[in-house]
């Protein structure tokens, strides 16, 4: 998730669409917190790791 936010972001940037910059935003802040949580060993949403 955080991978395809940063996507999302690059190609909002580069082809000038908001709506892309805003999604890729949402995403790789959501992929990132995701991200904090599993490195810390707690699951989230039932789930301890995400594939």
């Amino acid at each position: 998730m955080l991978i395809l936010g940063i996507i999302l972001l690059i190609l909002g940037a580069v082809l000038n669409v908001p709506i892309l910059y805003t999604i890729g935003g949402v995403l790789a802040v959501v992929g990132a917190i995701l991200w904090i949580l599993g490195s810390m060993d707690r699951g989230v949403g039932g789930r301890r790791h995400y594939y």
